[in-house]
């Protein structure tokens, strides 16, 4: 059996991109009490929406209540609590003690997930959590394979770990500096990611002398990490036995999403299909190539790792996200494209398709300007709605 595939969803847009090009769940988080205030996020509305949509797909939505609420805010939580189990969430993501206490308590038949902030690095407090009740440990991100393997078997709860996107200086995410220096406390929710910004030394004598650290000149980005993947390593990760495998990036594009889950999905299909016969195909490794990243690289998965430090803080990719397909007509074979990012008449497209394959064309007899927020017809073979369209880098304006 293959883990399940858990894709992050900061709004409506990217959680129908998710489950359309194949996870298994959703993670997702309404208007409080979720570490990513700044995603999109849904409102009532929206939260019972996405439900039966994903429901109806035998997709699972797990919303998260995983912020460190103080006293002012914990008080508005069992209603909140009340109305997620009414809902018919499939879990509730939680990081603190007294919102777990109270999750049981106000919403006794969801599932209980400990977020990767509870920081769960060994046996004794992964026993110590499923005596809480806790249905499935996230567990921490500094774990190698071999300390994810015991905690996996020693256990009845699940056990999920993260494989792909964003990695934090801090422990598996636990910071202060946000709030240090903005103000804007990332334990609930509203991180300003500081760690990414661009430092430099100042003598306390010499006020407004900026001394670069490297030779840079543009000054040294002392805590920004490397993203992680561990697309490389899938057979040694299943191995494990862990259940769920999570993919990092509410706040990312719906572009970016589509594409890592359906890496993710093709991979895991392909080692479904026969464990002794699977190879990882470059494809996959180009694909996660073509979204906006930081330098790869396989976090703790292989044991302590020297490389998590990257000295820019430039993002990489080798293509440019231009738009999404609405629909394709088929009377007058056409493509019709909500454009993201300008497109230039003439440029190479790659059509990205939800569990299907690549369908490239040139931007030819376009109706109209193709800029952001437009809408465009262009010839093109028949595609599926919600597609992905991307130039190669340095195609579009």
């Amino acid at each position: 059996m293959i883990p399940e595939l858990l894709a992050p969803a900061g709004n409506m847009e990217k959680a129908v991109a998710a489950v359309t090009y194949g996870a298994d769940a959703l993670y997702l988080a309404g208007k409080s009490f979720g570490m990513r205030a700044s995603a999109g996020n849904f409102d009532e509305q929206e939260l019972r929406k996405i439900l039966e949509f994903a429901h109806q797909r035998g997709v699972r939505v797990y919303v998260t209540v995983n912020t460190f609420p103080h006293n002012d805010l914990i008080r508005e939580l069992p209603g909140y609590l009340e109305f997620l189990q009414e809902l018919g969430v499939d879990a509730l993501i939680v990081a603190d003690p007294g919102v777990l206490r109270l999750g049981r308590q106000w919403a006794p038949r969801v599932p209980l997930h400990l977020s990767t902030q509870a920081n769960t690095v060994n046996i004794e407090a992964a026993r110590f959590w499923c005596d809480q009740g806790v249905a499935r440990l996230v567990l921490a991100r500094e774990l190698d394979r071999v300390e994810i393997e015991e905690i996996a078997t020693a256990v009845s709860a699940e056990t999920e770990i993260f494989v792909h996107g964003a990695m934090c200086m801090a422990y598996s995410g636990r910071c202060l500096l946000s709030r240090f220096l903005t103000g804007r406390d990332a334990n609930q929710g509203a991180c300003a990611q500081s760690c990414r910004w661009r430092y430099s030394v100042v003598e306390e004598q010499r006020p407004g002398e900026y001394i670069p650290i490297s030779q840079e000149p543009e000054g040294t980005y002392l805590f920004n990490s490397k993203d992680l993947r561990l697309m490389e390593y899938l057979p040694d990760v299943i191995a494990t036995g862990v259940d769920s495998l999570k993919i990092e990036g509410r706040m990312k594009s719906v572009y970016y999403v589509a594409v890592v889950v359906r890496a993710y999905r093709a991979a895991l299909d392909a080692w479904a299909a026969g464990p002794d016969t699977y190879q990882l195909q470059p494809q996959w490794l180009q694909e996660l190539d073509r979204v906006s990243h930081r330098p790869y690289y396989p976090g703790f998965f292989v044991g302590e790792q020297d490389g998590i430090h990257d000295s820019s803080a430039s993002y990489q990719s080798a293509r440019n996200f231009v738009g999404v397909v609405e629909s394709y007509d088929s009377e007058r074979g056409e493509v019709v494209v909500n454009v993201r990012n300008h497109i230039d008449p003439g440029v190479s497209l790659e059509i990205v398709q939800p569990r299907a394959s690549v369908v490239t064309l040139r931007a030819d007899k376009m109706s109209g300007p193709a800029d952001p927020n437009k809408q465009v017809r262009m010839p093109s073979p028949p595609v599926k709605a919600l597609s992905m369209v991307r130039t190669t880098a340095g195609d579009s304006r």
